[in-house]
Order: C-alpha cells, then sequence, then structure tokens
C-alpha cells in the first residue's frame, strides 16, 4: 500500500515527465531534405518553380504541396506533414511526382 508521503514524492515527478513528454511532441518535425533518397526517387523539391520538368512530364504549372490532396498542412502554414514522408515536413510550395489535385 501506497502512504502519503510516497504519494506526494511521486507525483511532482509523474507530473515533470508528463509535461516534458509534451515539449517533446510540441516540437515541429524535420523538413523532408531533397536528397533524401525517397525525396528524390519522387523528385521532391521545395520550390516547385525548380521541378525538373524534362525528367517529371506529368508537372503542370500550379501544382504545389499547398494543392495537392496529400498535404495534411493548413493552407496558409509554410509546411506541413505529408504521409509519404513519415515524420517529416514538406514545403507548402513544393513539389513531387506524386501530387494529386486536391479535391
Amino acid at each position: 500500500m501506497t502512504s502519503r508521503r510516497q504519494f506526494i514524492r511521486i507525483v511532482p515527478l509523474a507530473g515533470a515527465a508528463l509535461l516534458s513528454g509534451r515539449a517533446a511532441l510540441a516540437a515541429d518535425p524535420p523538413m523532408v531534405d531533397e536528397k533524401d533518397a525517397q525525396a528524390a526517387a519522387l523528385g521532391y523539391v521545395a520550390d516547385a518553380a525548380r521541378a525538373d520538368k524534362a525528367k517529371f512530364k506529368n508537372f503542370a504549372a500550379g501544382q504545389h504541396c499547398g494543392n495537392c490532396q496529400l498535404f495534411q498542412g493548413k493552407a496558409d502554414a509554410a509546411a506541413g506533414p505529408c504521409p509519404l514522408f513519415a515524420g517529416k515536413q514538406v514545403a507548402t510550395k513544393g513539389w513531387c511526382s506524386a501530387w494529386a489535385k486536391k479535391a
């Protein structure tokens, strides 16, 4: 059985652990590196204007991560998560060959 004294010693430690866990969750995930193997395979660039139009014939002007079906960030955000790059963010102005028009 736990005494009140033991309980009083444990509570501040548990609270500190919870707060530090929240701080870690609140930190923004890192940005996708264009040189990352998956990013390179998909032709990801942080600025759609730099997309390789010769290699990726499906690119069209006006396409960018911000208007892609896969983009999960807010419309006014500079970056947001994409399920293709788990645990990382893509630039809203970026582009990759998996781009699909947002409904």
